[in-house]
């Protein structure tokens, strides 16, 4: 059937409104930004660097850093978290591989890992799409705490805050 009406700009295919209470798309210019107060503190010598937080569909995106040696507690994820490290380099105790610059890392869902950054490492920075909770545990799999995209946003709203950006500055990350 052929269409009634052509694309006004034939190299932009798709050109339907965007539905009424669709919020605008997010471009992170500087997504390793220079400007440490946008990095929030999530543990001792960790760092996360909020991406996209959205809370519609309970998943975020940030960057994570680690400088010098650095463990991320002992957790795992009931939905699929996927990673990209964009420099330095680590590994996760429970398994004999390790993630370099350039490397994708797939963690399926249920699987126990604590990320571990080694001495030698002066920084570590990996981006990750975690869907769903990142639930701690104690080396025989008890409940520790947990973190998920609310607990994210109130984390950056407090930081944005503490250190002069406003709690708001959280919401353009917001979906």
């Amino acid at each position: 059937m052929p269409l009634e009406k052509t694309d006004a700009e034939p190299l932009t295919p798709y050109q339907y409104p965007n539905p009424p209470n669709a919020l605008p798309e997010i471009v992170v210019p500087q997504a390793i930004p220079t400007d440490e107060r946008l990095w929030v503190p999530q543990a001792e010598n960790v760092w996360f660097r909020p991406l996209c937080l959205n809370a519609s569909q309970g998943y975020w995106m940030n960057l994570l850093r680690v400088r010098k040696s650095g463990v991320l507690s002992r957790h795992r994820h009931p939905q699929a978290v996927h990673g990209f490290v964009l420099k330095g380099r680590w590994k996760y105790l429970e398994h004999d591989w390790e993630a370099v610059e350039g490397s994708y890392v797939f963690e399926p869902p249920g699987e126990t890992h604590t990320l571990y950054v080694p001495p030698d490492v002066e920084e570590m920075i990996t981006y990750f799409q975690v869907n769903g909770v990142m639930y701690y545990t104690d080396p025989y799999g008890k409940g520790m705490g947990y973190e998920d995209v609310f607990t994210k946003i109130e984390m950056c709203r407090k930081h944005f805050e503490a250190v002069g950006l406003g709690a708001d500055y959280t919401d353009q990350f917001i979906r």
